[in-house]
């Protein structure tokens, strides 16, 4: 291990200055300093109304913002917050301020739901189990876990974690059309390139666009725009306004993956109009439903309105055999009508200079691999044209 690494560290020290006092001196028997910078409110000692403490929340949230700019730089190997459930906000929205990857961690008592917060950004939450309300046995143990982790990636000396923009190819997947990603992904590690694939569940998107603000990729294939039926329809998700527009000037593949059905919850707790349709349980927690016709017609004109509205190179391919693992011959959402919506919308209003492929084939079948592949080697002879010239 390597000595003489820093973090800052992120705490109300107003209410919780026994336990960072502990979580620092565990911190330093793992050989790793911390500067502290405080959040706590600035109340003095008043109780304040709703919007005074939204207000100082967000003045706490600008000032870690500040301070974390004015410390950071080449010694400082990772940032650490503690605090409860309004300092574990503001230390949240401030830790999303840092770039994507860089080490950051959060222990907090979690009393909100952090999805949203955490689906666009690497941040690693550590729960209290208790409350951060003094130390105890439980509180000291999860803290030890908590430095020990920080420790791990503070004195772990990393290559900078740089996109490569020549090199890698964004992908969207979901269970239920990974059959299709495993044998894409081959053919582009095949021709000498990296493939980076998001979970298109509602968060992953969000990570998927800002990565594409990023500069991450050369290409995009938005194999599974499924997030649409929760955007328009139904299905928990977070804002995700570019999720189709973002890097429009970039060449760009889009199929029908999972835009099918509307991704719900647990069956229990789905509403019984939706289990008057088609539907299965993808797992205990997740339930898909088919879409109606209308549904589809929806979806679909939005899907390829974005298609038509990018600049870049852009394909649309449209497999008739299946736009997810349940939609086949004996699958749960099996509908062949609902693909043709899909596609009479395609054909009907796709612009003259988006390219189209349909082909009697599923999703995940080798002859839509093939497809991909095709239009990926096109694209790349059309960048050769254009730079010979």
């Amino acid at each position: 291990m390597q000595l003489g690494s820093k973090i800052l560290l992120l705490a109300t020290l107003a209410t919780k200055h026994e336990e960072v006092a502990f979580l620092r001196k565990c911190l330093s028997d793992h050989g790793v300093t911390s500067e502290i910078i405080d959040i706590s409110l600035d109340t003095e000692g008043a109780v304040l109304d709703g919007q005074g403490k939204m207000q100082a929340m967000e003045d706490a949230v600008a000032h870690a913002i500040g301070a974390m700019d004015a410390k950071m730089d080449d010694t400082v190997h990772g940032v650490l917050g503690i605090g409860g459930g309004t300092g574990g906000e503001i230390i949240l929205r401030a830790l999303r301020a840092l770039p994507i990857t860089f080490p950051k961690l959060l222990i907090t008592t979690l009393p909100f739901d952090p999805r949203i917060a955490v689906a666009d950004n690497s941040i690693v939450l550590v729960p209290t189990l208790a409350d951060l309300s003094g130390l105890n046995a439980t509180l000291r143990e999860v803290l030890e876990n908590a430095a020990a982790m920080t420790a791990g990636l503070a004195t772990t000396r990393r290559k900078a974690g740089a996109c490569v923009q020549e090199t890698s190819v964004g992908i969207t997947a979901l269970g239920a059309t990974e059959g299709a990603i495993a044998p894409l992904v081959g053919h582009i590690r095949s021709q000498g390139q990296e493939a980076t694939v998001f979970h298109a569940n509602g968060y992953g998107g969000a990570a998927y666009a800002r990565f594409i603000r990023r500069g991450a990729f050369h290409t995009l294939i938005d194999l599974t725009p499924h997030e649409l039926t929760r955007m328009m329809l139904a299905g928990a998700h977070v804002p995700m306004p570019d999720r189709f527009s973002a890097g429009a000037d970039l060449p760009r593949i889009v199929l029908p993956g999972a835009l099918n059905f509307i991704g719900l919850g647990e069956r229990r707790l789905v509403p019984p109009a939706y289990l008057d349709r088609p539907h299965y349980s993808h797992s205990g927690y997740f339930t898909h439903v088919k879409l109606t016709q209308d549904e589809m017609a929806r979806v679909a004109t939005k899907l390829i309105a974005d298609l038509n509205a990018a600049t870049g190179p852009r394909h649309l391919i449209v497999p008739m055999g299946g736009f997810s693992h349940q939609d086949r011959p004996g699958g749960a959402i099996e509908d062949p009508g609902l693909r043709m919506v899909f596609l009479e919308h395609a054909r009907g209003s796709l612009a003259p200079d988006v390219g189209l492929t349909v082909i009697d084939a599923h999703i995940s079948a080798p002859e839509v691999t093939e497809a991909i592949a095709g239009v990926l080697g096109s694209f790349a002879s059309s960048e050769k044209d254009v730079t010979h010239v």
